[in-house]
């Protein structure tokens, strides 16, 4: 099977992977773009962008890249305390006051961006739909008691780290992390990124296909793992539902291609600039790898 797009004589082979890839059915499409040294030597793109493979994947289509939006997010971070308006060991209730609630208190804003909160999943079941409904999924976290002693040790943070982070910005900025998302980075590069997806872009979603079940008979029910997943019930044909790709879900659905997340995440790659724009001092991107 043939992709478009191009690459550099010395990253060809890349293009040779994803042929062989959509050719076995393997993947049915994708994209993928690489930036080396601030050249893109890879923005290639095949396949279809449906299970019935009747649509072909094209140069602008998007899909929900799940948890990759949460780099997104830790960029929005990033920015605001380069510009002296977050601290990292502030508790969250400095920006966030409800917060405190319940033991919560002593909470640092480094303990959410490392999965180390306690609150991996939220204090009371919530059906897929309220998702979308911002007040309640922070309400609820803001009154909820930790799972485990803050900061102790790290447990995934699958849905609920976008709520924290995405409150937190809110909170300092007045903005929805997705509105600063795309003022601040997304418009300035050009990055065809979204969190939170207009209804004008929809005719360029590729829908995710779900994987095989998994088997979740052997988990114990009490477990933090089982009491993660289970109080959010989403899976993945939750993103084939309009008001998903609406919402903002700053953990899971950010929607983009693997051209725009290249381009973005090129800021980390080149130490705070690209495209001849700084967004991040290079002491920032460092304490990143600290």
């Amino acid at each position: 099977m043939t992709t478009q797009g191009s690459t550099t004589e010395q990253f060809a082979p890349v293009r040779e992977m994803l042929e062989t890839q959509l050719a076995s059915g393997a993947d049915v499409g994708a994209s993928v773009c690489v930036h080396h040294r601030g050249e893109v030597v890879v923005d290639i793109w095949g396949g279809h962008a449906d299970a019935e493979r009747t649509r072909p994947w094209e140069a602008d289509t998007i899909t929900n890249v799940w948890s990759t939006t949460k780099t997104m997010t830790f960029l929005v971070t990033l920015m605001l305390a380069d510009r002296g308006e977050l601290d990292f060991s502030a508790p969250v209730a400095t920006y966030w006051p409800e917060f405190a609630a319940n033991g919560k208190a002593g909470i640092e804003v480094r303990h959410v961006m490392s999965h180390t909160a306690g609150l991996s999943g939220f204090g009371e079941r919530i059906t897929p739909e309220d998702h979308a409904d911002w007040e309640k999924c922070v309400g609820i976290l803001a009154a909820q008691e930790p799972w485990w002693e803050p900061g102790t040790m790290p447990g995934y943070h699958a849905i609920t780290q976008g709520y924290l982070i995405g409150e937190i910005v809110r909170r300092i900025t007045g903005d929805t992390i997705g509105t600063f998302f795309r003022r601040e980075v997304a418009e300035p590069l050009g990055a065809d990124f979204h969190i939170g997806l207009p209804e004008s872009e929809e005719a360029r979603v590729s829908l995710v296909i779900p994987p095989p079940a998994a088997d979740f008979g052997e988990i114990d029910p009490t477990s933090i793992a089982f009491r993660t997943y289970a109080s959010s019930r989403v899976d993945a044909r939750t993103p084939h539902n309009r008001w998903w790709r609406a919402a903002e879900i700053p953990a899971a659905n950010g929607h983009g291609n693997a051209r725009s997340v290249a381009l973005v995440q090129s800021i980390i790659a080149n130490r705070g600039e690209t495209a001849g724009q700084r967004f991040l001092s290079g002491a920032m991107v460092d304490r990143i790898f600290d």
